[in-house]
């Protein structure tokens, strides 16, 4: 886990649904690099909750967010193991573009 100062951005359909300069960037062997977006920064009200959870033995419980036409897009940690606390009710998107300054 490390703390960036990439510019990241989450855009669906033309909209941007998250746009932040402060990421938490995980990494996880055999995964794809995850950036973790402080809630501030992600458009929360354009997502609706989801009754979906999932179990990751090295984070934890995850929580998720939809849109109406794309299910469990984002997720979250609200109660992270402690090795990952940083990441508590920080969201994570599929997919995330990374702006150059």
């Amino acid at each position: 886990m490390e703390r960036v100062s990439e510019h990241v951005r989450v855009v669906r359909d033309g909209q941007v649904l998250a746009e932040s300069r402060r990421p938490l960037l995980l990494r996880e062997t055999g995964l794809p690099v995850r950036y973790y977006l402080p809630p501030e920064d992600v458009r929360t009200d354009l997502l609706t909750p989801s009754d979906t959870h999932t179990y990751c033995p090295f984070k934890g419980t995850a929580s998720y967010w939809s849109l109406p036409d794309a299910p469990d897009l984002v997720w979250y940690y609200p109660d992270p193991k402690e090795d990952v606390a940083e990441i508590k009710d920080h969201l994570c998107f599929y997919e995330v573009e990374t702006v150059s300054a």
